[in-house]
């Protein structure tokens, strides 16, 4: 390219490489440090399927608009991305960085490129344009270096915002509120702290899920932080519709009500259905009261905004390139980035294995993806990417498990605090959304009618409300939410099938205590049973709530019980990860043939 210049710098890291590239080649976060602006993207869908993408932005009055190109990256270990100008000073701008392993820990590349477009180009590169990328560089790098070792709060420097005083004030109320609630934990000041002084990347989506991994706090108590920030004012709750393929948030609805049923991404160039148990996710962003963002992209293709992306390359047509690629075992998917042919496999650290699947190499309009295992060193591959074709095409191996923060639909749902502070957050009369899997918990009372006749019916009454507030404090404590009360019984869910046993076992352990307390000779005897699969969600009487065999067999379940055991279906049962919380107790198969089912059902009696 005529009059391109590049410079290059070096420098080392205390950390290896995987630790380093989760810092260094978080694009966004470094765009937004380092003082570039923000940027409008707007996408169009080409002829051949591949998406045109044109952002624009600002610096001063210079006006900048240019081709953003997918970046090229192998996790871990390298970086490209490169962007053509046809406004402003510039006609091309590139950044490659380079991870290898050292002695001290690891060491970094950095080459940037550059090639003006007039005399005005001409004389930004001529003067400060380099001397101020190497400055950024080593301010980034040695803030990335501190923050691996403990020795930061941030990965990279940073001005917030400035906090008015009535601002702070604002903050102080709002924080004492939320503490003032079983939701605060001690941790609204940490939260509130977070919003004022994080950096934008980490506001567009607040994902309670990282930042419980971050805190080192318990899961259930920094979603309920969350859900109870939006309550307070602090933040505002969205239910985020991510795309199967880049995983971004390409639709969102601020109510369950209003999600779509279908949505496009126009960067995959793909349509794809909402699905309550995986892409469907409750995230977080600041209240516009407390901290507005912009709108807009720091960068819109990079390896932490794709974290799940393990390899993105562009190969021209006609060539062949090796690479070689730690793989953690579990599934992957290899596709072009420009959509066509896609192949799923499975990594078990067996190179044969994996290979066999990997050999069986996708052939479509002459297109090619293939692999092989040269002795390769244990957890690694040597990948082979061959294009065929007569065109460029990105190629992408992706990891498919799907993302480990996400807070999905399901699963917050099913939470007490979600149904207690968002009872009016339903679905839209008559429809209805598949989840995947829910565990439920029917309770009941066994001799309740003897029960009423025994204390009265006043006094009854009363034993049973206490009884549904004992049951919804265990039922919250163990992640799951009453659904509803029907008479005397309960219908609770559970995503994590363990928590609904751990909760039922709790509630047979702790009846003895709750019986003492309300000064009963003779104690209600609760009787329980669990079942475990698909159900369908829908909104019945201005409340969300399940229908399906899932949940009829838990109710026939809770019917085998005779009170004081626990009834588990065959399928809850036989859960690998249950047989500690039964290690001690006596377990009794049996089966019976329930109402609504043609042949006997098996399950499992669990007694003290």
């Amino acid at each position: 390219m005529a009059e391109q210049q590049s410079r290059t710098w070096i420098t080392e890291f205390d950390h290896p490489p995987e630790v380093i590239w989760s810092l260094m080649a978080d694009t966004a976060r470094f765009n937004e440090a380092s003082g570039l602006p923000i940027h409008i993207v707007s996408e169009t869908v080409q002829p051949d399927g591949s998406v045109l993408a044109i952002a624009r932005a600002k610096i001063g009055p210079v006006k900048l608009e240019w081709r953003e190109i997918p970046a090229n990256w192998i996790s871990g270990q390298w970086l490209e991305h490169n962007r053509l100008f046809t406004r402003g000073p510039l006609r091309f701008l590139g950044a490659e960085i380079e991870l290898e392993p050292s002695d001290r820990g690891c060491r970094m590349t950095y080459r940037v490129r550059a090639s003006p477009a007039n005399w005005f180009g001409r004389l930004v590169l001529a003067t400060g344009f380099f001397r101020a990328a190497e400055r950024s560089f080593r301010r980034m790098t040695a803030s990335a270096n501190a923050y691996a070792k403990g020795e930061a709060e941030q990965v990279f420097p940073y001005t917030p915002p400035p906090v008015s005083p009535g601002l702070r004030s604002r903050l102080d109320r709002i924080i004492a509120e939320i503490e003032a609630t079983p939701n605060g934990h001690g941790l609204a000041r940490r939260l509130a702290d977070f919003v004022v002084t994080a950096q934008e990347v980490d506001l567009w989506h607040i994902r309670p899920l990282g930042l419980a991994h971050r805190w080192n706090r318990p899961a259930l108590h920094v979603i309920e932080l969350c859900l109870q920030a939006v309550r307070s004012g602090l933040l505002e709750l969205r239910w985020d519709l991510l795309c199967p393929s880049c995983r971004g948030a390409k639709a969102w609805s601020g109510t369950l009500d209003q999600l779509p049923r279908k949505v496009h991404c126009p960067t995959c160039n793909i349509d794809y259905d909402r699905e309550f148990s995986r892409n469907v996710e409750a995230s977080f962003r600041p209240s516009p009261a407390i901290r507005a963002l912009e709108t807009g992209e720091y960068c819109v293709w990079g390896p932490m905004s794709e974290p799940h992306v393990k390899l993105q390359v562009a190969i021209a047509p006609g060539e062949n390139r090796d690479f070689s690629l730690a793989l953690v075992p579990g599934p992957f998917r290899l596709r072009t980035f420009e959509g066509g042919p896609v192949e799923e496999i499975d990594w078990h650290d067996d190179h044969r294995l994996a290979f066999a699947h990997l050999g069986d190499t996708i052939r479509r309009d002459d297109l090619s993806i293939a692999g092989e295992n040269p002795r390769s060193p244990k957890g690694r591959a040597t990948i082979r990417l061959e294009n065929r074709s007569d065109r460029w095409r990105t190629f992408v191996i992706e990891d498919r498990h799907w993302i480990a923060e996400a807070l999905t639909a399901d699963r917050v749902t099913a939470l007490q605090a979600f149904r207690d502070l968002f009872s009016d957050d339903v679905l839209r009369p008559g429809d209805d959304v598949t989840v995947g899997h829910v565990a439920l918990l029917f309770t009941d009372l066994k001799g309740s009618t003897a029960l009423y006749r025994r204390v009265g019916d006043a006094a009854a009454y009363r034993l049973v409300r206490n009884h549904f507030a004992f049951l919804t404090a265990v039922i919250r404590a163990h992640e799951g939410t009453v659904v509803k009360t029907i008479g005397d019984a309960v219908m609770a869910a559970f995503i994590d099938n363990n928590q609904a046993v751990a909760a039922a076992l709790a509630i047979q352990g702790r009846i003895a205590d709750f019986n003492r307390e309300n000064g009963l000779s003779e104690g209600l005897v609760i009787k329980l049973g669990i079942h475990a699969g698909p159900v369908i969600a829908v909104t019945l009487n201005d409340r969300l709530d399940y229908f399906g065999s899932t949940v009829n067999m838990a109710a026939r379940l809770q019917g085998q019980s005779v009170g004081g055991d626990l009834i588990l279906s065959a399928e809850v049962a036989a859960g690998e990860s249950l047989a500690p919380l039964l290690s001690n107790l006596t377990v009794l198969a049996d089966q019976a043939v329930l109402k609504g089912f043609d042949t006997p059902q098996p399950f499992v009696r669990v007694r003290p």
